[in-house]
Order: C-alpha cells, then structure tokens, then sequence
C-alpha cells in the first residue's frame, strides 16, 4: 500500500485546512486510518482515527472538536478537516494503515505515507 498525504500549508490561526491522505496498490476499505503528527523536536503523536466503515471515530484531547476525520472508500482517501488551527498545530501530518489493536499507539500502524506539512503562524 502507498499512501500520499497533501493538502498541507501555510495558513494563519483561525483558519481551515482539509488534508487527504489517498491510498494506491490495495484497498484499504477493510482498514483502520489514522492520523498523527510531528512536529519539530517532539514525538510523533496521534490525531485522530477511523474504523474501516466510518462509523467510529477516535481523536487526540487536543483537537477533539476542532477535527474531523473521514473517508471515502470509494475513493480509498481518507480526510481530516482542520478547523480552528492553533499555532501548537504546527506539524508535519501523517495518516496510516491500523491493523493492531489500539488506534492511539503508532505501533499498531503500518503502512505510513511521506507526510504532509502543516505550518499555523499567529
């Protein structure tokens, strides 16, 4: 599976950003998605999460009502609308493949797209 990440950029806070994370070599339309980020010297971090139908969906405390993650299996893309961006969202963003147990911990991630950068100035 590879997954590319894009819909990053420079934007100030208060404003919106959608990001799709669009997959190809195999259908991912039985998988978990999940989002996280990095920013610069900090650990990777989750963002947020969706089970493969869309019916659940899983966020980090500190965008819980901010984003919104979701998907098109027809399209094998996965989304997340960024509303309300803070400078702290500063990051590069990356969405994966889940097929461990837990949607909050990296390790239960496999296939990883390129990143996508995500910059909020005050």
């Amino acid at each position: 599976v590879q997954l590319q990440a894009s819909g990053g950029g420079l934007v100030q806070a208060g404003a919106s950003l959608r990001l799709s994370c669009a997959a190809s070599g195999r259908t991912v339309s039985s998988y978990g998605m999940g989002w996280f980020r990095q920013a610069p010297g900090k650990e990777r971090e989750f963002v947020a999460a969706i089970d493969w139908s869309g019916g659940t969906t899983y966020y980090a405390d500190s965008v819980k009502g901010r984003f919104t993650i979701s998907r098109d299996n027809a399209k094998n893309t996965v989304y997340l609308q960024m509303n309300s961006l803070k400078p702290e969202d500063t990051a590069v963003y990356y969405c994966a493949t889940q097929t461990g147990y837990s949607v909050y911990r990296m390790r239960s991630y496999d296939y990883w797209g390129q990143g996508t950068q995500v910059t909020v100035s005050s």
